[in-house]
């Protein structure tokens, strides 16, 4: 019986939590559902009803994309610089955490938060020097200059994460490489990189949400229609005096699609990151 009472004590301890919990997903959850709603309606039927499923299924919007092959192309673009802007980040933060994890010394503390410095610094603010630097690095107009700007962007967060990961990192392991013959990149490769996976699904979903809505890079180094992304490529659907927000909701509801796919993908190493140390003691 007091077991019973005990069990009911906690589970009315965790209501105003779950309560919570349950507001925020609404919170979350209704733009994504009148963003996906709103992208089978015409043009009109938006304004007539624009938080419930409409009355007549519209794909116009969806085919549309899919016959315009500028918008496809624009995808590309994304897709490409996203992906191996993240690859890049993902490498050169994991080199750096692993040689930051084990320097020693003040020198290298004063060069580790030099690094992460860049978490606290906009690189927004530097925007006219960077446009410069594209430029005389001939990189203007091409979706090519976006990567060394966003692995800018992304270095510094994956070293300040993957630091601190490879650090908690038994040193036995590592010890028992270097006594097996094994070199330091052997050792990396081997032993460092494997545990490092859920720390690394961290780095790589952190940085994919501002890499792939960027548009403040694009606008200002893109101006060649072959070279847009899609969320640049989105803003040629608004109108001077009339926008058709079906088909750019439509544009939207599709660039989320990589997000939640790669989300899904990466979430178990995800939870695994953010669950660990929870359970050290």
């Amino acid at each position: 019986m007091n077991k019973r009472n005990g069990s009911l004590r906690m589970e009315q301890r965790h209501i105003p939590a779950h309560i919570l919990l349950i507001v925020w997903s609404i919170l979350v959850l209704f733009p994504l559902w009148v963003m996906v709603v709103n992208s089978f309606k015409t043009r009109l039927s938006i304004y007539s009803n624009p938080f419930w499923l409409p009355q007549k299924w519209n794909f116009s919007n969806y085919i549309m994309i899919f016959k315009n092959g500028d918008f496809l192309r624009y995808f590309k673009n994304s897709l490409i610089v996203v992906v191996v802007s993240i690859l890049l980040v993902l490498g050169i933060g994991s080199l750096a955490s692993y040689g930051f994890a084990n320097w020693k010394g003040r020198i290298a503390h004063l060069v580790f938060m030099f690094m992460i410095a860049g978490m606290m610094l906009p690189i927004k603010i530097a925007s006219i020097r960077l446009l410069e630097m594209v430029r005389r690095l001939g990189l203007l107009n091409k979706a090519l200059s976006l990567i060394p700007i966003y692995v800018a962007m992304g270095v510094p967060i994956a070293v300040f994460i993957l630091t601190e990961f490879i650090r908690e990192i038994p040193r036995e392991l590592t010890e028992a490489g270097i006594m097996d013959g094994a070199g330091r990149f052997t050792i990396y490769q081997m032993i460092i990189i494997p545990l490092l996976k859920p720390a690394m699904a961290t780095v790589g979903i952190y940085n994919l949400v501002p890499f792939w809505n960027d548009l403040w890079f694009p606008l200002i180094f893109i101006n060649d229609d072959n070279e847009k992304t899609l969320l640049l490529g989105v803003t040629r659907l608004f109108g001077q005096y009339q926008t058709d927000w079906s088909k750019v909701l439509a544009v939207l509801t599709l660039s989320a699609v990589p997000v939640i796919l790669l989300y899904l993908t990466m979430s178990s190493q995800f939870k695994k990151a953010l669950t660990a140390g929870a359970v050290k003691g």
